[in-house]
């Protein structure tokens, strides 16, 4: 643990005298880099658009939404949110588990996406209601299922400008070239792949590798695409070279996780539900 996690504070998530509970809590828009901190209780944190950043003692991550951060109570982490809409699910330590001590990326089924903006209707500040209960018991049993499945897909970024530059133009231009990358970091190649290795201990190509199954997921869970299209738009030389890469990090063909995904959201009708309640959103700085 380095000095900056071991300084961590306790941020509750409930009034003064009061017990910890399940709720949800949502940034619109904001700004915020909420330092080093705990919770009493466990996160599940989502980006409705773009990406966030989280860090905790194995490194610095970009989540972007076709992940999740797990984040266990007691789990020091900081998280830094620049105008993005973003929701947190927090469930007390009964509810999952029993879980390892650690931060984890998980991918964000259509059901797990929906459920998390249905959990927006239910703040973690206001007194808990019968029907938020039964709606987090139901999500706290699917999470443990969820938290199970962990991504090995995760982004992490850099303090380092020129860094920071290549890296979010490489997951934005996942066809890219290095020398194209490069010019927009203004930083050579040589000085680019040093500086990568040295700062998050990847290579750019295996940086790019991750930002093109990233956005595989996204194309193969939200569009009706061809798989054979799904692997020329992320930058694949063949689609027979875009499933062997994406079994290996999955565990199963790109067919076989549209169905997964797709399944979900038929089979339980509080997805389909979702989308048609309303909202009810207040943002608060914890």
């Amino acid at each position: 643990m380095t000095l900056m996690t071991a300084a961590a504070e306790l941020k509750t998530m409930h009034a003064a005298g009061g017990r910890p509970q399940a709720g949800s809590h949502c940034s619109d828009g904001m700004s915020v880099d909420s330092g080093w901190h705990f919770h009493d209780v466990h996160q599940l944190l989502y980006a409705f658009e773009g990406a966030i950043e989280v860090e905790g003692a194995r490194g610095r991550y970009l989540i972007p939404r076709q992940l999740a951060a797990w984040i266990p109570a007691g789990v020091p982490h900081r998280t830094s949110i620049h105008r993005v809409r973003s929701g947190s699910v927090f469930f007390t330590t009964d509810m999952v588990g029993p879980v390892e001590p650690r931060i984890r990326t998980v991918l964000v089924s259509i059901l797990m996406r929906e459920m998390i903006s249905e959990a927006m209707r239910w703040p973690i500040h206001e007194p808990e209601s019968p029907l938020g209960a039964a709606f987090f018991a139901a999500m706290a049993g699917l999470c443990g299922e969820w938290i199970a499945h962990e991504a090995d897909l995760f982004l992490p970024t850099s303090n380092d400008p020129q860094l920071k530059r290549a890296l979010e133009y490489t997951a934005r231009q996942t066809q890219a070239k290095l020398p194209a990358v490069c010019r927009q970091a203004g930083i050579s190649e040589r000085s680019l792949r040093r500086r990568l290795n040295a700062d998050i201990g990847m290579t750019w190509e295996t940086y790019r590798h991750r930002s093109r199954l990233l956005r595989a997921v996204a194309l193969l869970g939200e569009t009706d695409l061809p798989v054979g299209d799904v692997a020329s738009k992320c930058g694949f030389e063949s689609p027979s070279a875009f499933a062997k890469a994406f079994r290996l990090v999955m565990g199963e063909a790109p067919r076989e996780y549209r169905k997964r995904v797709r399944h979900s959201i038929r089979r339980d009708p509080t997805a389909a539900k979702s989308a048609r309640s309303p909202r009810r959103r207040r943002s608060i700085d914890w």
